[in-house]
């Protein structure tokens, strides 16, 4: 069971990973105001079509929340929680 909980751990771990590359590339998308390279626009649809299919479903029942001119997409933050959570149960298997 040891050898389950570690490769779904490390799968989980580079779900992780393309969350907080998503995050980062969206950033930088706003903040650039449209001025970055090309590669940026590739790097980003990556990490969207690797982590939209998990996120699209929790957006279903958690809309983002409009503050002002700011809106703060819970479902990415949900998933993150649960993915962290679910890999440290994993690891500990």
């Amino acid at each position: 069971m040891t050898l389950i909980g570690t490769l779904l751990g490390l799968a989980l771990t580079v779900f992780i990973l393309l969350l907080l590359a998503r995050l980062v590339l969206d950033w930088v998308g706003v903040l650039a105001d449209g001025r970055h390279p090309q590669w940026v626009n590739r790097a980003r649809d990556l990490s969207h079509s690797a982590t939209e299919p998990v996120i699209a479903p929790v957006r279903r029942y958690l809309q983002p929340v409009r503050l002002g001119g700011l809106s703060i997409d819970l479902a990415f933050t949900v998933v993150f929680i649960v993915a962290l959570v679910l890999r440290s149960i994993f690891f500990s298997l």
